[in-house]
């Protein structure tokens, strides 16, 4: 898989901060160590910092590329190389707060993930996350559509694998490890200039995987005919604005 861009991901900034933000607000009392799980270029953990300028914050994240520019833009804050995948027992009990802000929809076998990096938090600390909930909106629908029809599928030898589930079963999983939490779920109604906008914003995510495994000539063919069909689904407002609807699942849960 491609290392991810962070120039191409920071175009949205606002858009993709805005999560953190709020999550980051939910957040109570004076903690003394927080880690910031798929930290990305660091919007997220900038956030915390504002949030809580007495704690140590550490932004994680597995891409290099992501850390570089996180390290270039917070050159006061600490990040580190860090792979959810691997084994994190080293951090056990280590931090009041494990934040993560739109990292755990790209990793699988959330039922194991959770209750591991649950494990990282220190006796009364709490594990705050966002995960995006957009897979069933147009813009992924459409691009599932099209990579899946016979004149694409090939190429994509290596399908994208959705680790999210639905908040019925995050629910059963965060009760299971602890009497003291909450869900909730806010969309985000973006207002986008264009549908090409749109599609600057999925390069940088939803659209990377794809991408990576196509030609120049090929990928702006397959790039046609996603346009083609959002134009259909995402309508102009009276101004000439897009509504670009992003469904965004939150937990925060207590370490009793």
């Amino acid at each position: 898989m491609s290392d991810w861009n962070s120039e191409l991901y920071l175009k949205f900034k606002a858009q993709r901060t805005q999560p953190a933000i709020d999550l980051a607000a939910r957040l109570e009392g004076e903690p003394s160590e927080i880690i910031d799980l798929g930290c990305g270029p660091g919007n997220s953990t900038r956030v915390l910092k504002n949030r809580f300028p007495n704690a140590h914050i550490i932004g994680a994240d597995s891409s290099e590329n992501m850390l570089k520019k996180a390290r270039s833009e917070n050159p006061n804050l600490d990040f580190m190389l860090l792979d959810l995948n691997d084994d994190l027992s080293e951090y056990n009990g280590k931090f009041n707060v494990v934040f993560s802000n739109a990292c755990f929809q790209w990793l699988p076998n959330h039922r194991e993930l959770l209750p591991k990096v649950f494990e990282l938090l220190k006796s009364g600390g709490v594990l705050a996350a966002q995960i995006p909930m957009n897979y069933d909106e147009p813009i992924h629908k459409i691009i599932r559509r099209i990579s899946e029809s016979p004149k694409w599928n090939e190429k994509f030898p290596e399908k994208r694998i959705f680790g999210t589930l639905t908040i019925p079963e995050y629910h059963d999983i965060i009760s299971s490890m602890t009497n003291d939490f909450e869900l909730w779920q806010t969309t985000y109604c973006h207002r986008m200039p264009s549908i090409e906008s749109i599609i600057e914003w999925y390069r940088s995510t939803g659209l990377r995987t794809y991408l990576a495994a196509l030609s120049e000539e090929d990928g702006a063919e397959f790039i046609a005919e996603i346009s083609a069909q959002l134009e259909k689904e995402y309508p102009k407002q009276a101004n000439g604005e897009i509504i670009f609807r992003f469904p965004r699942f939150f937990f925060i849960a207590k370490r009793e």
